[in-house]
């Protein structure tokens, strides 16, 4: 198989390439259905092993993308694939089992069963700010679950893109997963297919552009997606603990994470000694502020447009009256914009309105946790949400009063990798769930099934008798 460049996807041999890929697809996808638990789980063996084998090659084509450090390479990309893929080795055999339920008392007499069938040709539109994990994990979904899949990566990152292409040239044949790069006319051609699923990970804005063409062919969908993810200090919260690990969630990735601390509430009378700590906490992690440019543990901002942006959020805040605590370094050239901690941020400044994706922690002082909970509550939904606290009536309040596709107590981040939780968003954060058996379902259909033993249908046919109608009237008592 070669791996598809479409820099035209408008030219006539592009869209005929994706179409003939597309369609040879068909046939593959109608013998998955009846593919067997050990044939699916020889593939995502194969796919594990071939990511792990080109571990140095990911080090550095990560480092020449954004200067990724080897550490979070092994931290945010490989480690969830191995986990997805071990976990799916170990349980895709019980998964694919038909489920057997009770039936309800209308249905006495009867046996009743959830079959989990492929859902056939899928699609994964992969971002590029964890292109390895979020391209392969679905993808070890869409294998366990039995269906042929198209994998269009983001542009964005094309070192990574290259050995990603490796790897899938490597493990699969073109009629069962292929791999097409190029820009937003690519993935356009892609999405005006009839694909039986699309899998997106990326931004709000372009998720609507999904679902909006998956509706043409009702093609279901599951869309990972983003937000201004909150988190909330109070007063009784371990300030060192929380400061460590904020810091860690945001910084990591140079804070080119969906489920990136956005912003922090702060209770106002812990709020200085939060800042204190979080200062020293960044230069413990990365040195002294001039040094951190050149830090190995620091990665950049993917390219020189998404640079421009994070800069005019920051200036525009500080044009506003914002203030930089530590940080605020930004050189375009080398597409860095350092670890910025900001206060005093004006409500009406663009950093409180736009999701931040970069390097930049505006701390809020408040004075009352439903304050906070109504401003979250004001906002789109998002797809994480963070509480330091040990007051459980805190807790308990804002894990009630508000809604986020995740939420994590006393630490950051790590619901991602928890693969016993399902991960996903909550309407502008997303739609649907993924990981582990939540991953198994969204690329199956749960088909119903009804089989008789004792038929007590028959008795409601008609002509409706006055026995007919005496016995539908009983049956309503029973139900």
């Amino acid at each position: 198989m070669t791996i598809a460049h479409l820099p035209d996807a408008e030219s006539p041999s592009a869209l005929a390439r994706i179409k003939d890929v597309f369609g040879r697809q068909r046939e593959t996808a109608l013998r998955l259905r009846t593919s067997t638990a050990s044939e699916r789980i020889a593939k995502i063996k194969k796919l594990r092993d071939a990511v792990v084998a080109r571990t140095e090659a990911f080090y550095a084509a990560g480092h020449a993308d954004f200067r990724k450090p080897s550490a979070e390479m092994d931290l945010t990309e490989i480690l969830p694939i191995v986990q997805e893929a071990n976990d799916a080795i170990r349980k895709v055999k019980g998964w694919m089992k038909p489920h057997r339920v009770w039936p309800s008392m209308a249905m006495v007499g009867s046996r009743g069963w959830v079959q989990y069938q492929p859902k056939g040709r899928c699609l994964i539109v992969s971002p590029w700010n964890y292109p390895v994990n979020l391209t392969f994990g679905p993808l070890v979904s869409a294998i366990a679950a039995g269906n042929t899949a198209i994998i269009k990566p983001s542009e964005m990152t094309p070192n990574l893109t290259r050995v990603m292409g490796e790897v899938v040239r490597e493990v699969f044949s073109e009629d069962e997963v292929a791999f097409f790069e190029g820009d937003a006319a690519v993935a356009q051609a892609l999405l005006d297919l009839p694909f039986d699923h699309i899998f997106f990970t990326g931004s709000p804005a372009i998720g609507k552009v999904v679902m909006a063409a998956a509706a043409k062919n009702l093609t279901s969908v599951t869309l990972e997606l983003g937000g201004k993810s909150p988190t909330i200090v109070d007063a009784s919260a371990d300030l060192d603990t929380a400061t460590q690990n904020i810091l860690w969630g945001k910084y990591t990735n140079d804070g080119q994470t969906c489920i990136a601390p956005d912003h922090v509430y702060v209770h106002r009378s812990v709020k200085d000694a939060f800042v204190q700590k979080a200062r020293a906490a960044l230069t413990r992690s990365y040195g002294e502020p001039a040094a951190w440019k050149q830090s190995a543990d620091l990665a950049h901002v993917v390219n020189a447009r998404h640079t421009k942006r994070v800069k005019a959020l920051l200036d525009d805040a500080v044009s506003r009256g914002a203030k930089v605590v530590i940080g605020g370094e930004v050189d375009e050239s080398a597409c860095f914009v350092a670890p910025t901690l900001l206060e005093d941020i004006p409500a009406d400044a663009k950093i409180m309105e736009e999701e931040i994706f970069g390097p930049l922690l505006p701390i809020i002082a408040f004075d009352d946790v439903d304050e906070v909970i109504r401003k979250v509550n004001a906002d789109p939904k998002p797809l994480a949400l963070y509480m330091w606290s040990k007051t459980q009536k805190n807790i308990d309040r804002v894990l009630e009063q508000t809604s986020s596709g995740g939420a994590c107590v006393n630490t950051t981040v790590v619901q991602f990798i928890h693969g016993n939780l399902p991960f996903g968003g909550v309407n502008n954060s997303g739609i649907g769930n993924a990981h582990g058996h939540y991953g198994f379902k969204a690329f199956s259909h749960e088909r119903a099934v009804v089989r008789p033993q004792i038929s007590m249908v028959s008795f409601f046919f008609p002509p409706y008798t006055d026995r007919v109608k005496k016995m539908i009237k009983m049956l309503l008592k029973l139900v």
